[in-house]
């Protein structure tokens, strides 16, 4: 068996392998709910694809909340509503036919007005089906908000209070309560949210529920006389990691599941959160603020089974199919390659684009995977599909020139002097795509070192479209002296990745992974140079 062959059948090997162990099931606990069982309640927000409350002239139509009910109703008792407006004051009503219970939601804000019919609304709901309504929460995280202030909100909720018969409480972040104790006063029972991913220091999946325990305790000290509830708690099954806090479909069956298991356990009510993806929050919250949901937003079908292993590819197969295409497409190119002139290609070659190869066949489902996932809007749709045409075109053209021992130009020799200029054309693309990977790897290097709360790390993409041009600056090295351009790209680009790793920890294996690639990129860069003459 020749060379390509036997090189090519290891690198579908290594991609089959490697997509199988990432697609691989992960165990999950027992189910925390014995048969029959239904969760105490969970946070539904009726809106689906592109509607959104950031939009006043929303309405929803009653059908459509209706046919979510019926689909919840077969695994809650109940769902937590955030405010009356938008068709959202329709779910008590639907509720009561679908035999749900409802915690009404009040919508407190900065905008006086709005809160005022707020109020009116959910108390002539709240008297209108006493039976559903089981409690009125009057405001959600205002306070961390900062639209009113501790005693216009006390005021607010003793005025619902005393219309009312459900009990009454406030919603809010747990650090909330413990500065602003006053409040106690004027509720029926104290309503926390604990989100282990959003907290100041994130918390691993692996020790959500233990920080859920100790936060809901701590609190419970503090106000010994009322029933402490959890209003929120959740994990995401998508999005960027916080230090070692990684949404994933897994870690959001896992963590879901064991805090529920410590809820019963400890003699707690928890409402999760929350029902159904919200798309609309990616535009506050970036990608991980749409995939809180326990139902997918365009399938509606549940994430998860309880105490059923889940894994975080489940579509593996195919991803590794379409790696193994590329791999094959890579190889072809370089064979196509040689024939054409370029040579013999030794060992070596082979052994650079069976490498080429195999990185890419692991990367290119991965980066597929999370195109739709990251991509917002038309500027985020455009920024994607640019760094996914750019790791393909890397891993074809790097084949190429790989095999023809080509190095990519400099800088200056792709924009500089006409008479300069490079003519061959697999050398012009080489160096046009080098240039737009490194201008896209400083956009978002820039970003995450100057405002990275909400961004995602593209790992994937940038090290298929980097790790080609790696191998080509040891390849076919090119004596004279540095270049310029390129220097100054690579100083910033490994400033970004110093400051990224710090600013986000070790912990965090996605701006690990995703400075590496910066480095490797600097790296090549670095080695780039001016031919003499």
């Amino acid at each position: 068996m020749n060379k390509p062959v036997s090189l090519f059948t290891l690198t579908a090997a290594i991609i089959v392998v490697a997509w199988w162990w990432l697609g691989a099931a992960v165990p999950m606990p027992p189910s925390p709910l014995v048969a029959g069982e239904k969760l105490y309640c969970v946070s539904y927000a009726p809106f689906r694809g592109g509607q959104s409350p950031l939009d006043m002239s929303t309405k929803i139509a009653a059908a459509q909340i209706e046919q979510d009910l019926a689909q919840l109703a077969k695994v809650t008792d109940c769902v937590r509503t955030y405010s009356v407006d938008f068709g959202i004051e329709q779910v008590p009503e639907i509720a009561h036919r679908l035999g749900l219970k409802v915690l009404l939601g009040i919508w407190v804000s900065s905008h006086a007005d709005r809160t005022q019919y707020q109020i009116s609304t959910g108390v002539a709901l709240a008297n209108q089906f006493p039976d559903v309504v089981r409690a009125v929460i009057v405001g959600n995280e205002v306070l961390l908000r900062g639209e009113v202030s501790p005693t216009v909100l006390g005021e607010l909720i003793r005025t619902v209070k005393s219309r009312v018969k459900a009990p009454v409480t406030y919603a809010d972040v747990w650090e909330f309560w413990l500065r602003h104790r006053e409040l106690a006063s004027a509720v029926d029972f104290v309503t926390i949210h604990i989100l282990p991913y959003w907290e100041d220091d994130p918390v691993a999946a692996s020790a959500a529920a233990d920080h859920v325990s100790d936060i809901r305790r701590r609190v419970a000290e503090n106000f010994p006389h009322k029933e402490i509830v959890i209003g929120e708690v959740g994990w995401p099954s998508a999005g960027r990691m916080r230090e070692g806090a990684l949404p994933s479909p897994a870690n959001q069956a896992r963590v879901v599941s064991d805090v529920l298991e410590r809820g019963k356990r400890g003699n707690f009510r928890v409402n999760v959160i929350e029902a159904f993806d919200q798309p609309w929050k990616r535009a506050l919250e970036g990608t991980v603020g749409g995939h809180w949901g326990v139902f997918d937003d365009s399938t509606r079908q549940q994430k998860f089974v309880w105490g059923t292993p889940v894994s975080n590819h489940p579509n593996w197969p195919w991803q590794a199919a379409a790696g193994i295409a590329l791999a094959a497409l890579m190889f072809a190119i370089a064979s196509r390659q040689r024939a054409a002139g370029a040579g013999e290609i030794g060992l070596g070659a082979w052994a650079g684009i069976a490498l080429n190869a195999a990185v890419a066949g692991m990367l290119l489902g991965w980066t597929v995977e999370n195109l739709p996932i990251e991509s917002l809007g038309a500027a985020g749709w455009l920024r994607g599909i640019s760094f996914g045409v750019l790791a393909i075109a890397a891993r074809v053209v790097g084949a190429a020139a790989m095999a023809g021992a080509i190095s990519a130009p400099e800088f200056a020799r792709m924009i500089g002097h006409k008479a300069d200029r490079v003519r061959d054309p697999l050398v012009l693309a080489a160096g046009a795509i080098l240039m737009m990977v490194t201008v896209m790897a400083l956009q978002s290097a820039l970003g995450l070192s100057f405002d990275p709360r909400y961004r995602d790390f593209p790992f994937a993409p940038l090290t298929a479209a980097v790790f080609p041009f790696v191998l080509l600056s040891f390849r076919c090295p090119v004596a004279g002296r540095r270049a310029l351009a390129e220097a100054l790209a690579a100083v910033l680009l490994a400033l970004c990745a110093v400051f990224i790793i710090w600013n986000e920890t070790i912990a965090n294996w996605q701006a690990l992974w995703f400075s590496a690639a910066l480095a490797l990129l600097a790296l090549s860069l670095l080695r780039a140079r001016v031919a003499p003459g």
